[in-house]
């Protein structure tokens, strides 16, 4: 069972406290989702729409985020400890406190 949800949408919902890790999230559109305290180690994002995304306290250790946008995105205080980020778009990021 593959736990991608490759090229869907999730905008405007409140994943808070969610489990995700090992999540395939690549290509899915997650503009205003609220990401605070989840746990999404080892996640491909890859190319992820995360403009706006609140991952305030998120573990993102190990999640690859390449190409991802994350323009807007409140990363205070993530946990980005080998995350991979080539190529992702950091515009306007907060990343007070982040653990990169």
């Amino acid at each position: 069972m593959s736990n991608s949800i490759d090229n869907k949408t999730l905008k405007n919902v409140d994943l808070s406290g969610a489990d995700l890790t090992g999540a395939d999230l690549s290509n899915v559109d997650l503009t205003n989702v609220n990401l605070t305290n989840v746990k999404l180690t080892n996640a491909k994002l890859k190319g992820a729409n995360l403009t706006n995304v609140n991952l305030t306290g998120a573990d993102l250790r190990g999640a690859n985020l390449s190409k991802a946008n994350l323009e807007g995105a409140n990363l205070e205080g993530a946990n980005l400890t080998d995350a991979d980020l080539t190529g992702a778009n950091l515009e306007g990021a907060n990343l007070e406190g982040a653990i990169l």
